[in-house]
């Protein structure tokens, strides 16, 4: 009851919307399910804490629902089906504030020692369970396409899972297993660089994880090739995708396109793909899921905001499979950097490997693709540069056409293009490549097939 009250007294109104919404879904869970028949995973975590305080306040609302007037001090905790997957894996003082909270709220304690999957499948046969509350929080990995109710997956065990909290949001860090979690550096005191902030100072809780380890990987390939330098002669590929029907009906002119084509390629990517859509749910979601498969990453510009054409998150959302939810944890990000000017429009927003701009013109696109390059986690990394260069001729296309034809077949690692910008005009061909001595070595071939034929120009334009 405390809970309840504290909250409803609160001057945080998103805080008291939240509450609601979470103790509606724990209350209609109870209302579905035989009490005996649900289950609360808690792992000693700040997501399963949470929830924990929303059950014990959820079951106080249910039974004052379902039991008419109950007095104060009636109802104190929630005593659920509590399971705990314990691992020796897990760091002591997880264990011990697992154990000490479950003491302290009088839960009865499954602790199971398996894996997740077998874990439930031997609960399920000793005793029927058909819901089972999770701190599930919609940034989470395994959030992708649920819901506040959603069914185990396809090959688990049959149980409903319960979501109270999936469209809550946070500023803590993560911990994982004593093999995979380092302090996160960036709750580092830069005063002395010692010591660590508290987890709750992270200011952006998107980099919740950043204190997550990975395994090592050989850095050295099978032919003794460093696989760093490998991976930097490889150009990363991108797709950009406009939404605009004034663009296709021919009032706009599309520049943010080919502002990105050439920030992208600075950096060392290639672009390998530029589509022009209507402001159509279905355009959106069809050609980003064509592009999100094949490409490292994908932008996307337009058609984003509040009017009935701005459509760009509800078709990223329909080719992911996934609903919309608010990133808030970006959002308070943005209003700290930003402060008093903030008003809650997003500068970009990222599902997986799609990003979405909201720049309208050149001069907004290159402020948020500083903020992109600064940013950990926009997926962005530089790669070797590319190297170019540049030779026009009067020759006629029919005259050098065989030749460049047996370069793009010997050259394969380097790009060889031919354009010419009138058809009187001279005729341009390009290189471009990762490895200057290809590019050069590619240039001086087409030269020497033709001597005298061929001069260097400083640009493509």
């Amino acid at each position: 009851m405390e809970i309840d009250r504290a909250v409803r007294g609160s001057s945080d109104r998103r805080l008291r919307t939240k509450y609601d919404n979470a103790v509606y879904v724990v209350q209609r869970a109870f209302a579905l399910y035989p009490f005996e028949e649900v289950a609360f995973s808690f792992n000693g975590g700040k997501d399963s804490t949470v929830l924990l305080h929303l059950l014990r306040a959820g079951y106080y609302l249910h039974k004052s629902s379902s039991d008419g007037e109950v007095e104060m001090n009636t109802i104190q905790n929630c005593p659920v089906r509590t399971i705990y997957f314990e691992s020796p894996c897990a760091f002591p003082e997880i264990n011990l504030f697992t154990y000490e909270t479950v003491s302290t709220y009088g839960l009865p304690l499954e602790t199971i020692h398996s894996d997740f999957k077998s874990g439930l499948e031997g609960l399920l046969k000793e005793r029927p369970t058909k819901a089972i509350f999770i701190g599930t929080r919609i940034g989470d990995p395994n959030a992708v396409g649920q819901e506040q109710f959603s069914p185990s997956s396809p090959g688990w065990p049959p149980f409903m899972r319960v979501n109270p909290i999936l469209d809550w949001s946070y500023r803590y860090t993560s911990i994982g297993s004593i093999y995979d979690t380092v302090p996160n550096a960036l709750l580092s005191d830069s005063t002395t660089g010692k010591s660590f902030r508290p987890a709750y100072m992270l200011s952006d809780g998107r980099l919740e994880r950043a204190g997550r380890t990975k395994k090592n990987i050989s850095s050295v390939s099978s032919n003794g090739t460093n696989s760093t330098e490998v991976e930097q002669t490889i150009a990363c590929s991108a797709s950009i995708i406009v939404v605009g029907d004034e663009i296709l009906f021919g009032t706009v002119e599309d520049k943010l396109g080919a502002g990105l084509c050439k920030k992208l390629h600075a950096i060392g990517w290639r672009v390998s793909h530029v589509a022009v859509v209507s402001n159509e749910i279905d355009s959106v979601a069809e050609e980003v899921e064509r592009c999100k498969s094949s490409d490292d990453m994908v932008f996307l510009v337009g058609g984003l905001g509040p009017l009935h054409s701005d459509i760009s998150l509800a078709g990223v959302a329909k080719a992911f499979g996934v609903r919309l939810a608010p990133d808030e944890e970006f959002e308070e990000y943005l209003s700290q950097l930003i402060g008093d000017n903030y008003t809650g429009d997003r500068n970009e927003i990222k599902c997986k490997n799609v990003v979405i701009l909201a720049a309208t013109n050149v001069d907004e696109l290159e402020t948020e693709w500083g903020c992109l390059l600064d940013t950990q986690e926009s997926g962005l990394v530089m790669a070797k540069s590319f190297v170019s260069k540049h030779l026009c001729t009067s020759l006629l296309d029919v005259k050098i056409a065989p030749v460049v034809a047996e370069l793009c077949i010997y050259f394969s690692d380097v790009y060889i293009g031919c354009y010419r910008i009138s058809r009187s005009g001279p005729l341009v061909v390009s290189f471009f490549g990762k490895d200057n001595q290809r590019v050069e070595a590619a240039a001086e071939k087409l030269t020497n097939s033709f001597e005298g034929q061929f001069s260097q120009v400083d640009s493509c334009k």
